[in-house]
Order: structure tokens, then sequence, then C-alpha cells
């Protein structure tokens, strides 16, 4: 069989991640996501979405906002998997990774020691968070990633959400010492970002 021109514009490995994230988009339960995540990060993602629902009291709310945070890790772990990131932009990943990792350390920080809580401090990180994500997927996703991003850090980065979960008589701190458990176990598990 003949090669031709006509197939110059074809590459396989971008038709394969775009059914990876066309079959992504399409089932963003909690039991699929489960089969992408280790067991610890499924159950921070369940304790998360207890939270989420208990705070909003609405159980639609708490699953749609737990979905998109799904569907923005999964979808930027098939880009990294796939090598899709710069140099560049893995760099800027990797700088997330610490971010959010300092996050977690201070989320951990201000369960564990009393009176600590800085709720302008929580929301700025998110925010810094949020923004280093823009940045890493512009140009590999599509605009509604982009809100699904801005859905998922507008929500847990609420300041009354934060106060209501990080107060001291806390009708979350059962579920907050859960998700503390959760990340003590993610820390130990990872060697620490440089």
């Amino acid at each position: 069989m003949a090669e031709s021109g006509g197939d110059a514009g074809f590459n396989s490995k971008n038709v394969a991640l775009r059914a990876q994230k066309k079959v992504l988009s399409r089932m963003s339960t909690r039991k699929v996501a489960k089969s992408f995540m280790d067991d610890t990060t499924a159950d921070l993602m369940d304790n998360l979405y207890r939270i989420a629902r208990n705070h909003c009291g609405n159980k639609r709310e708490a699953e749609k906002v737990m979905k998109d945070a799904v569907k923005i890790v999964v979808k930027i772990g098939i880009l990294f998997r796939n090598e899709q990131f710069s140099a560049d932009e893995l760099r800027l990943a990797n700088d997330f990774v610490r971010k959010f990792r300092s996050l977690a350390m201070t989320v951990v920080s201000f369960y564990e020691v009393e009176f600590t809580y800085d709720k302008m401090f929580l929301v700025r990180t998110l925010s810094e968070c949020r923004e280093m994500l823009h940045r890493l997927i512009q140009g590999h996703l599509t605009e509604k990633s982009h809100g699904r991003i801005d859905h998922v850090f507008n929500f847990f980065g609420d300041g009354a959400f934060l106060d209501a979960v990080f107060q001291r008589e806390s009708p979350h701190r059962k579920q907050l010492g859960l998700i503390v458990k959760n990340l003590h176990t993610l820390m130990d598990e990872e060697p620490a970002q440089t």
C-alpha cells in the first residue's frame, strides 16, 4: 500500500488523548474516579464531598463540585502521562505541587494547633493555586475545564465555608479530622518536592 501525503495531519497520539478526555467527561462518578486514584486520595475526595454536602445542604451541588475536581485532576494526569506539557509547564506544575503541598500542611496545622486558623492565608493560597492551574491547562483544555477549576476553587476558597470548617466548635470537625488523616498519609507516601 503506497503512502500518500493526505494523512500528514493525522496523529494517533492526539486522537488517543482526545478520546481519553472525551471518555472521562462522560464518566465522572465517585466509583469511576476511584479507579483512577489510589485509595487514600479517593477517601480524601469522599471526605471533602461529605463536608461540602453538609455545609451547603445540597447533595447535587456537592456532587457537582467534586465531579469537577475529579475531572480536573484526572485530565491533568492524562496530559502529564501523555507528555503534553512543555518544560516551562512542567516547572509550573512542580511549583503548583509545592504550593498545594504547603497548603495541605497548613490545613493540617490549622486543625492540630488551636488558634492558628488564618482565613485570609487560605483564601490567598487557594487563589494562587487556581491561577497556576489556569496557566497550566491553557492551550490544553477547554474553557469548560477553566470553569470547572473556578467552580471548585470558588466553593472551597469561600471564606464562609472555610470559617464553618475551621471554627472551634465546627460541625465538620470529625470530617476535617478524617481529611487531615488522609493528608498525613498522602504526605508520608510522597517524597518532598524541592
